[in-house]
């Protein structure tokens, strides 16, 4: 069965092994053998090349599987080599010490809610000895905010005082990888600086095609903003139409991904579909019969697709559908307009040779095997309804075979990524689309008409209705009954075995073949048995857990049958920031949903009191305030772990006449200096420490 798909499909023979090389060289470069891989990569890169070529000039026939070898081992080197190249902009060694840096913005800057974040590349280092030139470097700076950072735009050259941490990771369990995912982009430094710590200097003189387009983008974002566009209507417009997403706030988000419509918000193949049937449409009065107006018209068609990519970014999801649809818009010069697998093959090949770090972004594999799923099983499951004699029973066939087919091939990765399943997919997809479509060509029209602000108005009106109708489509959806199931936890193995299960059903429903049906439901009783077993392992034991969330000092109590305690230490907690760090850890250890705790609260192994907690046994006494200062005791209480966080003006000597202490848990919400004078007192009185910011979140078992 493989070796007729790897004959039947020839770009999988390339893309298999390009996949594995990629993977394999993150990996390595991500467990500290950078210096390894570097070393040998280029010596690997010729030895393969040079057998590659010695297989391909030999010319006896019972050989002819060395060319097939050496082919693979090429695909893979040359996998590794480009993780490591691209890598290298990101390997810079950041002075520990505060410097000036000469920075330009590169993007539009975010307006968060205390400071504006703006994305630069790093240009000189100005010290005491001259200055350093480190171009083509990128950086994550935020600054303070007020009027000054806020009217910051794309281009602008700034001074900064400031210092560069490389990206961390904060070390609680089972959390994005934070770190990874900005070196990968490339982001070798984070640095903040404050409103007197920086200034502008110039525009930056070095106009580059995609600051362009981003110019372009911020005109019709204006264009937008003028004609009144507003909150939830100019966030959706705009992620609809030229891919900017900032401006989505999180109820927003999360009522499409409820809903199953988040697809329609990401750049994806359903616009540049429908862009390519609106170029179609206007182009079509060039004759196909001639070869040269049909290759002006195929050329004109390619132009503006890939004109649009670049507009919006270059995006994974959009570069993708970009390279399908001019596929798919040259193979009609040669009579053979059909998509295939293999024509997908190529373009992930292809792509993730420029850009091989697209194999972990979640929108690139979510975009493959949905593409992939739809043109495997949809002409089956198209098959399934009965034959429609009238056009909108013909399309709606097609739209819910499409939408069946693209749920299956994406489930198990929306399962592992979002731990969340819509039921309601079909119901959206039918109501949304249409209305996606209806909306993009009304922006279309409405934009053309530009110059005419009057008649522009007038249309504007029209896609504000339409934008508001979508909008309330998709949060009535969200209030059905069994919206969507939640909590889901599926482990990375999971994933690969129900893609394997899935592909030996089709297999076997397509073909009847009894091996496939065998071998497919014994996939599915390992991959289940895997799960049971990861299960059990991962069941919750009881124990307390201190998580390294910066402004929200708290205490996670865990008993072994589920149940658990949130003891926050302020009385309005940033619970929001929590449950973003830390709900997919609950997810896989199956935890009921947490109780809340801010006040006195007592049961039967958990008593929260005057913020000190008791629990099987143990002991925490959580200082956020100065309740402790100037108190004396006849006799010191035992304190197993004596819980510092922000608010605390005093020092920890004050706070031993008071306790006898065991540990001492420094929170995250300290301030550098405040955390530094305590871990020296902690040295003095020789009682055991632990920093959260250095150590990471801490377990302690019962």
């Amino acid at each position: 069965m493989l070796f007729a798909w790897l004959h039947r499909y020839p770009f999988l023979r390339l893309l298999g092994p390009l996949i594995a090389g990629i993977y394999c060289g993150d990996e390595l470069i991500f467990r500290g053998q950078s210096d390894w891989v570097a070393s040998c990569v280029f010596p690997l890169f010729l030895l393969s090349f040079g057998l590659l070529s010695f297989s391909f000039f030999q010319k006896r026939y019972s050989r002819r599987w060395l060319f097939g070898v050496f082919l693979f081992f090429f695909c893979f080197v040359l996998g590794v080599v480009r993780t490591e190249w691209q890598l290298q902009p990101a390997d810079y060694t950041i002075p520990e010490k505060e410097s000036v840096y000469r920075v330009v913005i590169t993007e539009r800057p975010q307006v968060k809610e205390r400071s504006v974040f703006c994305r630069v590349s790093l240009m000189e280092q100005i010290g005491s000895v001259g200055r350093k030139t480190i171009s083509g470097h990128k950086a994550l700076l935020y600054l303070s905010r007020d009027s000054l950072s806020e009217n910051l735009c794309s281009g602008d050259e700034l001074l900064a005082y400031t210092k560069f941490s490389p990206p961390v990771n904060n070390g609680n369990p089972d959390e994005f990888d934070y770190a990874r995912f900005l070196l990968r982009h490339q982001v070798s430094g984070i640095g903040f600086a404050s409103a007197g710590d920086w200034k502008w200097v110039s525009k930056d003189s070095v106009y580059s095609f995609r600051r362009r387009a981003l110019d372009y983008r911020e005109q019709i974002l204006s264009v937008y903003r003028r004609l009144g566009f507003r909150g939830d209507n100019f966030a959706v417009l705009s992620a609809l139409t030229v891919g900017y997403k900032d401006d989505l706030s999180e109820d927003i988000r999360e009522s499409y991904s409820i809903s199953g419509a988040s697809h329609v918000l990401a750049l994806s193949g359903l616009h540049i579909g429908f862009l390519y049937a609106l170029l179609w449409f206007f182009l079509q009065w060039l004759p196909g019969r001639w070869k040269a107006t049909a290759l002006l018209r195929t050329l004109l068609i390619v132009l503006f697709l890939w004109g649009f990519a670049f507009f919006t970014g270059l995006s994974a999801s959009v570069v993708r559908s970009a390279v399908m649809f001019s596929l798919f818009a040259l193979s009609g010069l040669v009579r053979r307009k059909n998509f295939s697998l293999n024509t997908l093959f190529a373009a992930a090949f292809f792509m993730l040779l420029c850009q091989p770090f697209w194999l972990f972004d979640v929108g690139f594999q979510l975009s493959v095997c949905a593409v992939a799923a739809i043109l495997l099983i949809q002409p089956r499951i198209y098959g399934w309804f009965p034959e429609a004699h009238f056009r909108l029973g013909r399309y709606m066939r097609g739209l819910i075979s499409v939408s069946i087919a693209a749920q299956v091939g994406t489930a198990p990765l929306v399962l592992l990524y979002f731990s969340r399943f819509s039921t309601h997919f079909l119901l959206t997809n039918l109501l949304i689309i249409p209305l996606v479509s209806f909306i993009l060509y009304a922006t279309v029209i409405m934009l053309l008409f530009t110059p005419l602000f009057s008649i522009q108005s007038m249309i504007a009106v029209g896609v504000k209705g339409l934008v508001e109708f979508l909008n309330s489509c998709v949060r009535w959806i969200e209030q059905l009954p069994w919206a969507s199931l939640e909590r889901v936890w599926l482990y990375r193995l999971d994933v690969l075995g129900g893609y394997l299960f899935l592909f030996l059903l089709w297999h076997y429903i397509c073909f009847r073949k009894r091996k496939s049906l065998i071998l497919g439901l014994s996939c599915l009783f390992l991959v289940c048995s895997y799960h049971l077993a990861m299960q059990v392992n991962d069941r919750p034991e009881q124990s307390f857990v201190f998580y390294n969330v910066r402004n929200c000092p708290v205490v996670h109590c865990l008993a072994s049958d589920g149940h658990s305690w949130l003891a926050y230490a302020d009385s309005l907690p940033d619970e929001t920031r929590l449950y973003k760090v830390a709900s997919k850890h609950w997810n896989r250890l199956h935890l009921e949903a947490p109780q809340s705790v801010t006040t006195y609260y007592a049961e039967s192994s958990f008593v929260f009191r005057n913020h000190i907690l008791s629990f099987s046994g143990q002991r925490i006494c959580m200082i956020n305030d100065n309740r402790w200062r100037n108190k004396s005791a006849v006799r010191p209480l035992f304190i197993d772990h004596l819980y510092l966080c922000k608010g605390y003006d005093g020092c920890l000597k004050e706070l031993t006449g008071l306790f006898v202490v065991r540990d001492v848990i420094l929170d995250a919400s300290l301030s550098e200096r405040r955390r530094e004078a305590y871990e020296k007192e902690c040295r003095q009185l020789g009682i055991h420490f632990i920093s959260l910011s250095d150590k990471g979140s801490v377990r302690f078992l019962l």
